[in-house]
């Protein structure tokens, strides 16, 4: 039996902590609830009110020889704003302070170097405030919070967006965009699409009709994005899937050209045109994101671990 391990991250509201990690490989659970204070078993409002010393958390079990914890960490980091001591963007107050609550001495290592490697990369202006400090109790917060992404889908997504949080990811946690560097390194149907929102000709394009198991990331950024058990014939020229990999790794918005109003899809972290997403695919979820080739760059299962991508062979283990 695999074994498990626990991580805990502080990283402002706990409901936009759970999304970017609960669909992953090797993640068992994520729980959001309150820990870092001494009152036992607190309510919401009273951790609210800054009077227990606890903070908004959310819990991970996970499968560390699937998903590393170096790899959450670094997910982590892509979820907040690491140089604010006072709370995350419009959520203010002790409670919606960030913090890495590490286990055992290694996760206290990796978290450390992690914090030492943003530190030196000069991304922010600012001191990183982030502490890293021991787990203590954890409580498991009321229902109701509990996937809160999930239950209430449309007032989370208002939520994300009014809060800034979207905003200040899209402002600072993209990749920083070199358009010489991507003209050298993109063929020109590969750029026209990624860059510009261009359309690849249908049953011309590399990965319509693919028949290999594997995953397919963002070309630009390496990305994880979608997988061929999710992939299938929708009889539209280009690769069909029924969801993405992680729904947290792409974006959605409302593309009104050529006189039709359809729902475009982008990758969050490099910001790449990848295709539309349609009401017209199979159930359940009955969604077919109709994706460019040229977005994506292929990777069969048996070079899973070659690339960097390890975790994602569970997929294909039955």
């Amino acid at each position: 039996m695999t074994e498990e391990e626990k991580a805990t991250f502080a990283g402002g509201c706990f409901w936009c902590m759970v999304h970017p990690f609960d669909q992953l490989p090797g993640i068992v659970s994520v729980v959001s609830g309150y820990t870092g204070g001494k009152t036992e078993n607190p309510t919401y409002e009273e951790v609210c009110s800054g009077s227990t010393g606890h903070v908004e958390a959310v819990q991970i079990t996970f499968k560390p020889d699937i998903f590393p914890y170096k790899k959450l960490v670094d997910l982590f980091w892509r979820q907040i704003d690491p140089t604010d001591a006072g709370g995350q963007f419009h959520d203010r107050g002790s409670s919606y302070k960030t913090a890495i609550f590490y286990h055992n001495e290694e996760q206290k290592r990796i978290a450390e170097a992690s914090k030492r490697e943003l530190e030196q990369s000069g991304r922010f202006k600012k001191p990183i405030v982030t502490e890293i400090v021991p787990a203590g109790p954890f409580y498991p917060a009321e229902a109701y919070h509990q996937d809160y992404y999930r239950k209430e889908a449309l007032r989370y997504r208002l939520y994300r967006q009014g809060s800034g949080r979207d905003r200040f990811i899209a402002e600072n946690w993209r990749i920083n965009k070199d358009k010489s560097k991507l003209r050298e390194k993109l063929n020109d149907m590969q750029y026209e699409v990624t860059q510009k929102k261009g359309t690849e000709p249908p049953f011309d394009n590399e990965y319509w009709n693919n028949k290999k198991e594997g995953i397919y990331v963002d070309i630009v950024s390496g990305e994880p994005l979608f997988s061929t058990t999710d992939q299938y014939d929708a009889g539209c020229g280009w690769p069909s899937f029924t969801r993405p990999l992680n729904d947290s790794a792409i974006e959605t918005e409302t593309d009104t050209s050529y006189g039709m109003i359809r729902t475009e899809v982008r990758s969050r972290y490099a910001d790449s045109h990848l295709g539309h997403v349609f009401d017209d695919g199979p159930a359940p979820g009955g969604l077919r994101y109709c994706i460019n080739s040229a977005a994506l760059r292929f990777i069969p299962k048996e070079r899973l671990e070659e690339e960097g991508y390890g975790e994602y062979k569970t997929l294909f283990s039955q």
